[in-house]
């Protein structure tokens, strides 16, 4: 399984395969044509609730995690699995616009799709 993780201001590359932006508000100064994504999932974002909460703060990084991956445990299934498929096969970009690049929401959103359940 190939999953990258990319902040949605960097420039795409030639083997980025499937590329997914995964927050929930799209980002500033991005233009949507001048992205270069396959799709925004807006859905399998954290809720405004917990985005929200989160802030960004590392010392809520272990809590939030937890809250997402729970989250996540809602979530469509097929839509969960269609993303795993494309990491098996032409590989997966999650695209985010956080500045922290360790603790965002795509970080976690790859360890689930990859199985990692801490």
């Amino acid at each position: 399984m190939r999953i990258r993780l990319k902040r949605v201001y960097e420039e795409a590359a030639d083997e980025a395969g499937y590329r997914a932006l995964v927050d929930r508000i799209w980002p500033r100064g991005v233009a949507k044509d001048k992205a270069k994504l396959d799709a925004w999932l807006k859905e399998l974002a954290p809720s405004n609730e917990l985005r929200r909460w989160f802030g960004h703060d590392r010392e809520r990084w272990a809590e939030f995690s937890a809250a997402y991956r729970a989250e996540l445990d809602e979530t469509d299934g097929q839509l969960l699995e269609a993303l795993r498929e494309h990491a098996r096969n032409e590989g997966l970009t999650l695209l985010f616009a956080a500045r922290d690049t360790e603790h965002n929401n795509a970080v976690v959103l790859a360890d689930y799709l990859e199985g990692d359940d801490e």
